[in-house]
């Protein structure tokens, strides 16, 4: 079965979301493990997003606090963590074209999130590519 980079991308935020949810209840995982779960093949695209995304967040954490106004990522929700620190992570970690990085986000974020926390990642992402 082909599966397309947009689905990848969707599989990487639940993904994500799991580690978070993982993290936070100080459960211990295996990246591998949480990738298998979710994942029924060996993909180098999802594995490049999440141990990127796991390796270098606190990176992403300080630059998407540096453009969220008034919040912390932390204070978003688990998905829309998820998608903002994969958008960053494709902007400036990959070779991931910065117009498809961003929509791709803001087409997950249309589907998991609320509007305003839409708009908000793309204004991060916006901002994030316009000074990296």
């Amino acid at each position: 079965m082909q599966t397309n980079r947009s689905e990848l991308r969707k599989l990487c935020m639940t993904i994500l979301y799991q580690i978070e949810i993982y993290k936070k209840n100080n459960i211990d995982y295996q990246i591998d493990d949480v990738i298998n779960e979710v994942v029924d093949i060996d993909n180098e695209f999802v594995k490049e997003i999440v141990y990127g995304v796991t390796t270098y967040r606190n990176e992403i954490d300080q630059i998407a606090n540096k453009y969220l106004t008034g919040w912390t990522i932390d204070r978003l929700g688990n998905t829309d963590g998820a998608i903002l620190r994969m958008g960053i992570f494709e902007l400036l970690y990959t070779q991931t074209p910065a117009i498809v990085a961003i929509n791709e986000a803001v087409e997950l974020a249309k589907v998991y999130s609320d509007d305003d926390v839409r708009k908000m990642i793309n204004g991060v992402l916006d901002k994030v590519y316009h000074n990296k």
